[in-house]
């Protein structure tokens, strides 16, 4: 009999990792690049020279290798990308003493 084991949302936080929600975070925003970079029909070398990084460490970031790239670069790459990026900062709910980090996309 299968074990079926329903999903936190993140997957990093079912697998046990200590750094699971900036895990989690970086994933979306590495993500979101990738979709901007193939929305703009982007080569790697073409994408790597406007985020201003080198095309193997883009190429790394677009596989989902992102443990070198901060989550403030991703955000620069964004920018570099033509969008912007909000930092909304709100009390935390009654229900959690600690905050919460989430990306949302428009």
């Amino acid at each position: 009999m299968e074990l079926i084991e329903k999903s936190s949302g993140n997957i990093y936080a079912d697998l046990g990792m200590p750094d699971a929600e900036h895990m989690q975070i970086k994933a979306h925003l590495a993500s979101k690049i990738g979709e901007i970079v193939r929305q703009k029909q982007l080569t790697q070398t073409q994408a790597a020279e406007i985020l201003g990084i080198p095309q193997p460490k883009l190429s790394g970031l677009l596989r989902g290798q992102f443990r070198g790239i901060s989550e403030a670069k991703m955000l620069e790459c964004l920018n570099n990308l033509g969008r912007d990026v909000q930092i909304v900062v709100k009390r935390s709910t009654r229900t959690r003493p600690t905050g919460h980090t989430s990306v949302v996309f428009a």
